[in-house]
C-alpha cells in the first residue's frame, strides 16, 4: 500500500499555525513512508470564500518548504484538486445513497427548520432533525421532485446502536446513534456539505492517512457510517490536538493570534518556524531541537505525537528565530536583513559591518529598526549625562576634553575606513597613555547620542562616513561647551 495524505485547506484567509502544522505533519508522514502527499482545496462554502486566499495557502506552503505532489497547479491522476471544480461528482454519489436507504430528500424550509428549533429550545433540548421528510413516500418525493422544489439530501444516521472508529491518538470512539443529526449532504445549491465532500474525495484520492484537527473528532463517526453505506475501506484517522494560546484558549487568528505569514512579517525565518512548529505537540524522543527538513523526515513518526494540547510559546520561537540567525552566513543574514537596512534609511552603508555588528544582537529582522535607527537620524536633543561613565572614567569635562584634541586628527585623516579608524585611535590612546574606553566613549555618545549600540565607535565611525561622524563629534562638542 502506498500511503497517501492529503492537506484540505478552505480558502478563506491566510494559513494559519494549526493549518500549517497539520500540513507540516502530513506532509513528513509521506515523505518518511515514501508516500504521496496531496494539497486539495476544499472550498463548498462559497459564503466564506476569501479572494487571493488560494494563492495565500499555495505561497505560504511553498516558503514552508512543504511541496505537494499532486494539487491544483501541478496536477495528478486524481483531479480536479479543487471541490468546486468536482462539483458534478458528489451528487450521483448522493443519490446511491438515496436508493440504499442511507440518505433521503429533505424539501424542509429554512423557516419550517428555525420554528422547529425554537420549539426545541423552549423545550430545553437541543435542536436535531426529526427525520420528518424520511417518512415521505416515494410518489410524494418524486412529485416535489418533479416540480422544481428546491431540497437538500440528508444522511440517514441509524436511530439506534453505535457509530465509532479508531484514531491513532484517541483510540477507540463509540458514540450513540441516537446522538447524531442527520447531518446535508447535498445543499440546496447543488454543492456538498464539507462533511461529505471530504469522504468522497478522501476515498475517490485514495487516501490512506487522514490529519486533522481534533475539532472534527464528533463527526468522523457519521463519516463512517458513510465509508461503510458505501462498502467503501476507512482511512487511518489521526487526529491532532489543538495548538493552544495558553492552558484555557486556543490559538486563534479571530483572537489576533499570529498566522504563518504575520510572524514571517515580523522577522521569523520561515525555517525556524517550521522547526519549532513541529515540536509543538511532537517529540522526536529524544532532547534535539533542531532540524534540517531532512532530519525531520528521518526522525518523524506518529508515535510521538502528543496526546496532550500543545502550548505555542513565542518567546520559545523567538529564541530558535534568534539561533537560526545565528547560524546564516554574513551574506545569508545581509539577504535576509537588507530589506530592514533599506526601510531603516541606511542600506547605502558597508553591509558587512553591519552583518557584523547586527547578527548576534538579532532576535527578529524586526528589531534592526530600533537597534540602527540613530544610525539613520541623531537625536541631537540627547542628555549629556550620557557622557558621564564610571567604567570608562569619563565626565563632561574630560570628554570636552577628549573631543577637542582628537577631532582635529580625525579629520586630517587620509583615509577614513574601519582600519584606519581602528589603527589611529588605538595609537592615540596608547600614545596619551589613556584608557581605550576613556578615549572611544565620547566618540560613541557624540555620534549615536546612545550608550548603549550595536557596534563602537570605530565601527559607528565607519558607517556614518567621515562627513557625518565629523559633523555629529562637532555637535557633541558644542553642547559640552555649552
Amino acid at each position: 500500500m502506498t500511503v497517501r495524505t492529503r492537506f484540505a485547506p478552505s480558502p478563506t484567509g491566510y494559513l494559519h499555525i494549526g493549518g500549517l502544522r497539520t500540513a507540516l505533519y502530513a506532509y513528513l508522514f509521506a515523505k518518511k513512508n515514501n508516500g504521496v502527499f496531496v494539497l486539495r482545496i476544499e472550498d463548498t462554502d462559497q459564503a466564506r470564500y476569501v479572494e487571493g486566499a488560494i494563492d495565500k495557502i499555495y505561497s505560504g506552503l511553498h516558503l514552508a518548504g512543504i511541496n505537494w505532489d499532486e494539487g491544483p497547479d501541478v496536477g495528478g491522476d486524481y483531479g480536479p484538486y479543487i471541490q468546486s471544480e468536482r462539483k458534478d461528482m458528489y451528487l450521483p454519489y448522493a443519490k446511491q445513497l438515496v436508493e440504499s436507504g442511507k440518505a433521503y430528500y429533505c424539501f424542509c424550509t429554512k423557516e419550517e427548520l428555525d420554528e422547529r428549533r425554537a420549539a426545541a429550545e423552549a423545550r430545553g433540548e437541543t435542536f436535531k432533525y426529526d427525520k420528518h421528510c424520511l417518512h415521505l413516500s416515494k410518489e410524494e418525493v418524486e412529485r416535489r421532485l418533479a416540480a422544481g422544489e428546491p431540497y437538500v439530501i440528508r444522511q440517514n444516521i441509524p436511530e439506534h446502536g453505535e457509530a465509532g472508529f479508531d484514531d491513532v491518538i484517541y483510540g477507540r470512539i463509540d458514540v450513540d446513534c441516537s446522538e447524531l443529526d442527520d447531518n446535508v449532504l447535498i445543499k440546496a445549491d447543488g454543492m456538498p456539505t464539507y462533511n461529505f465532500a471530504n469522504v468522497i474525495d478522501d476515498h475517490t484520492m485514495g487516501i490512506t492517512h487522514v490529519m486533522r484537527g481534533n475539532e472534527y473528532l464528533s463527526s468522523t463517526p457519521k463519516y463512517n457510517l458513510l465509508y461503510e453505506a458505501f462498502g467503501w475501506e476507512k482511512p487511518v484517522y489521526i487526529h491532532l490536538t489543538p495548538v493552544m494560546k495558553d492552558a484555557t484558549r486556543k490559538l486563534s487568528k479571530r483572537h489576533g493570534d499570529p498566522g504563518f505569514e504575520d510572524l514571517l512579517a515580523q522577522g521569523y525565518l520561515a525555517e525556524a518556524i517550521v522547526n519549532y512548529v513541529a515540536l509543538v505537540g511532537w517529540s522526536p524522543g529524544d532532547d534535539r531541537e533542531f532540524f534540517t527538513r531532512e532530519e525531520l523526515t528521518e526522525a518523524f513518526s506518529i508515535e510521538g505525537l502528543s496526546k496532550s494540547p500543545a502550548i505555542f510559546d513565542e518567546t520559545k520561537l523567538r529564541w530558535m528565530n534568534a539561533e537560526y540567525i545565528r547560524r546564516l552566513s554574513p551574506e545569508e543574514y545581509i539577504k535576509h536583513a537588507e530589506p530592514y537596512l533599506e526601510a531603516a534609511g541606511i542600506g547605502h552603508m558597508d553591509k558587512h559591518i553591519l552583518a557584523r555588528i547586527l547578527q548576534p544582537r538579532t532576535e527578529v529582522f524586526t528589531d534592526i529598526t530600533a537597534m540602527v535607527d540613530f544610525l539613520a537620524k541623531l537625536d541631537e536633543d540627547y542628555s549629556m549625562d550620557l557622557f558621564t561613565n564610571k567604567k570608562s572614567k569619563t565626565n563632561p569635562e574630560v570628554c570636552r576634553n577628549v573631543l577637542e584634541d582628537v577631532i582635529p586628527k580625525l579629520a586630517a585623516l587620509p583615509e577614513w575606513n574601519e582600519e584606519a579608524l581602528h589603527e589611529f585611535l588605538m595609537n592615540y590612546a596608547a600614545e596619551h597613555e589613556m584608557k581605550n574606553g576613556t578615549l572611544l566613549w565620547p566618540i560613541r555618545i557624540a555620534m549615536s547620542g546612545r550608550t548603549v549600540t550595536p557596534g563602537g565607535a570605530i565601527e559607528i565611525a565607519a558607517l556614518l562616513g567621515r562627513e557625518e561622524s565629523m559633523r555629529r563629534l562637532n555637535l557633541g562638542l558644542v553642547k559640552l561647551k555649552a
